[in-house]
């Protein structure tokens, strides 16, 4: 399971446009900003009726902060900061979303044997691919992975909706939903827009997007999937996104070279150490965005082999691209193969 996610490219914003389409008559509105390090896009084709850029900025940003106190692991002051510092076993209150996001990795979790797991920080942290003040460049010892291990498992963390909150079974128990933050906070984004009124926007986020209702064209959104490329940057393949949200998780920005061999910031929990597939990138398109980003670290975790799989038994759209000896091969499930462009 990976920290990092990997982006997508919005089309709205003529992000290597050459490769595709035109962008096509101006959107009614465009805005952007920074979240922390990320830096966030917001398109609309109509501009909402008495409500100017300064005021939806503002709104933006205020609907991203939230996410922050609500699930943000580097920050000491947010609600999962704080369930992961609480030391007991009893149940911790904690905010719908937080308790909502928590059951839906709980339910993949489950899905997938254990293959994704919110709980593997100490592993993250061990290999160094924590933090960019953290080094991943050693092979941590094979007890050190044990103990890691010991803290790491899904099974115990409990969820409760009603009266929300939280449970662990053991005290030292690391909570971490940055594989789903990003697509939590286009979704975030996209509900404060909607209760405005606004009906067509498309959000991106650090690489992760939300559409909702017509582009500035009238139709479905476009949208650019990231060649996995270690260097530059090229476009894999476009695609038409109506009501969605899409997520791309890789491994080509976030690895170190030892001994020859390349080890990937994809940790596979059941033995501490990170996958040795062939997978460089899967993006995954599902309705929110939280969903579409940790089925997309599912998916990265598996492998090409498993992961299309996966998917296909459980009607996911999702797109795969895998190095071979030739290149780069793909594939896209049946609900994926409806959503490419020429």
């Amino acid at each position: 399971m990976r920290y990092r996610k990997m982006p997508a490219f919005g089309l709205a914003f003529c992000i290597l446009i050459s490769l595709l389409t035109a962008c096509g008559k101006p959107a009614g509105m465009q805005l952007e900003g920074m979240h922390g390090t990320a830096l966030w896009h917001v398109t609309l084709t109509d501009n909402p009726a008495g409500v100017d850029a300064a005021t939806l900025t503002a709104g933006i940003t205020q609907a991203l902060s939230k996410t922050t106190q609500q699930i943000a692991g580097w920050d000491k002051s947010s609600e999962i900061s704080q369930f992961n510092a609480h030391q007991g076993t009893d149940w911790f209150a904690v905010s719908p979303d937080v308790a909502r996001l928590s059951e839906l990795a709980l339910r993949l979790s489950a899905e997938s044997a254990g293959v994704y797991d919110i709980t593997i920080r100490p592993l993250i942290t061990l290999w160094g691919f924590g933090s960019a003040q953290e080094s991943a460049d050693h092979v941590p010892a094979a007890e050190a992975i044990a103990v890691a291990r010991a803290r790491v498992g899904y099974q115990k963390l409990q969820v409760q909706r009603e009266q929300p909150a939280l449970r662990k079974t053991q005290a030292d128990l690391h909570v971490e939903l940055a594989s789903l933050a990003d697509g939590f906070a286009t979704d975030s984004v996209g509900e404060y827009l909607e209760s405005l009124g606004v009906a067509n926007y498309m959000v991106e986020i650090a690489g992760e997007i939300r559409t909702r209702g017509s582009s500035p064209r009238g139709d479905a959104w476009r949208v650019a999937i990231e060649k996995p490329l270690d260097d530059g940057r090229a476009v894999q393949q476009g695609i038409r996104l109506h009501n969605a949200g899409l997520a791309t998780s890789g491994d080509y920005r976030n690895f170190f070279m030892k001994d020859g061999k390349r080890y990937s910031h994809t940790l596979d929990p059941a033995t501490g150490y990170p996958v040795t597939h062939r997978l460089a990138s899967v993006s995954v398109v599902a309705q929110q965005g939280a969903e579409a980003d940790a089925y997309a670290t599912l998916l990265m975790a598996m492998g090409e082999v498993k992961g299309k799989a996966f998917a296909d038994q459980h009607g996911l759209a999702a797109y795969f691209v895998w190095r071979s000896e030739t290149g780069f091969a793909v594939y896209a499930t049946p609900a994926f193969t409806q959503l490419l462009l020429d």
